[in-house]
């Protein structure tokens, strides 16, 4: 038998650390290769992390809602010599047991009921139950294995209000007052740590990129057109929604391709220019925002985009990314008229050289060859770095999307 070390992996492009969230796991459990093992948040991904060999769970390194550089030890497990995990990520062999004290181990709290002793809560849950008053044996524990998740408690504490429970919990109390006490003037909420692990990645963004910004005003009406007439085969054929996204992210890997600084990077060295075209998605969360990545976009055709993009959605919503899904991308679209927006500015995905914002679709009046006429028309908007291109460059760049989208064809489909 030896000791093997768990570390912090490397969960996205430029990430340096990441925030354990909550351990699945307790001290002296048995743990199956690829069982879940801990959940770790960033800037970039919410992801379980999975246990990478067979082994028992001698220590925990690292307590939950504790930050850590990528490549800290987060755990000690106990394997047999011979199942040592060739994956050099996320494991690394310990010569020797740590010297430093060793976190307090997550086992469930023994004060529960004897309904909340068979479920599988977290510490950091229980904690987020106690403080709303929530009593844990009331939820199902949908998750896996029965375990009760954060979400659920949250889902619970947003509950529409049951008008006879506050009024036995009126009648119940000591000296009920005959007025309703106003709200407070201020309430302070508790950052989570994705949202913490966000907004140090924007202000980080911000303070290296110097951010200048453009836009164009697109003629939709070739692609709504041909949405609008083949969606509902679409769907029917192959079980997911034709959404305008794939179109466009054709068009932007011609634009890249066209215009290669934009699929760029500043470096001490230089100017590193990509000559593969990763394209990360911006796919909003209720509390966070995460850019899974399509590899090698450029490769796939309208039907393999339009899948990918919906898997990556669904599993960045679900939260079972794998780390290699947020990695490595080279240029970031947002598709920010799917929640409304007309206009925006949006900060770069760091290191990548721009960002693309695809907003709502909305009919206007636009003047055609002297005369009014509606069209569907769509701001394009990009934010830019202004080290790497400049306004010229910049232009010509959005004038390659705009020009590829007001000019498609059916006929111009990548199968």
């Amino acid at each position: 038998m030896g000791l093997t070390t768990v570390k912090m992996p490397q969960l996205g492009e430029s990430v340096t650390e990441g925030t354990v969230d909550r351990w699945l796991k307790k001290e002296g459990d048995l743990v199956r290769r690829d069982e879940p093992l801990v959940e770790v948040v960033t800037d970039k991904v919410n992801a379980e992390i999975p246990s990478p060999f067979e082994g028992r769970l001698v220590r925990i390194e690292v307590a939950e809602g504790s930050t850590v550089a990528i490549g800290t030890a987060l755990a000690q497990f106990e394997v047999q010599e011979t199942e040592s995990d060739p994956r050099p990520v996320p494991v690394g062999p310990s010569s020797a047991p740590a010297a430093s004290p060793a976190a307090p181990a997550v086992a469930a709290d023994s004060t529960g009921d004897a309904s909340e002793g068979q479920q599988r809560i977290s510490p950091g849950v229980r904690r987020l139950a106690k403080e709303h008053a929530i009593d844990l044996a009331a939820l199902s524990g949908g998750a896996a294995g029965g375990r009760v998740t954060r979400e659920e408690v949250l889902a619970y504490i947003a509950r529409p209000a049951d008008p006879s429970l506050t009024a036995v919990s009126v009648t119940a109390t000591a000296a009920p007052s005959t007025a309703a006490e106003p709200p407070p003037r201020e309430e302070l909420f508790r950052v989570s740590a994705i949202r913490r692990q966000i907004a140090e990645h924007m202000v980080r963004s911000k303070h290296t990129s110097p951010h200048a910004w453009g836009m164009r005003e697109v003629d939709m009406s070739a692609l709504v057109a041909y949405r609008d007439a083949s969606k509902d085969e679409f769907a029917t054929r192959h079980g997911i929604s034709l959404s305008y996204l794939p179109f466009v992210i054709q068009v932007v890997c011609d634009a890249l391709k066209a215009n290669p600084f934009l699929n760029a990077s500043w470096t001490d060295d230089g100017i590193l220019v990509k000559r593969y075209y990763n394209i990360g998605i911006a796919v909003a969360l209720p509390d966070a925002l995460i850019v899974p990545v399509i590899r090698d976009a450029d490769r796939l055709g309208l039907l393999d985009l339009a899948r990918t993009v919906n898997d990556l959605a669904l599993r960045a919503r679900s939260k079972s990314l794998r780390s290699e899904d947020v990695r490595d991308g080279t240029f970031t679209l947002n598709n920010t008229g799917a929640i409304g927006s007309i206009q925006g500015m949006a900060i770069i995905n760091q290191p990548q050289a721009a960002i693309v914002s695809t907003e709502k679709i909305v009919k206007r009046a636009v003047v055609i060859d002297d005369a009014v006429m509606i069209r569907p028309i769509m701001y394009l908007t990009m934010s830019f770095d202004h080290r790497i291109v400049d306004g010229l460059q910049a232009g010509r760049f959005l004038d390659s999307i705009q020009q590829g989208l007001e000019g498609w064809t059916p006929a111009l489909i990548r199968i």
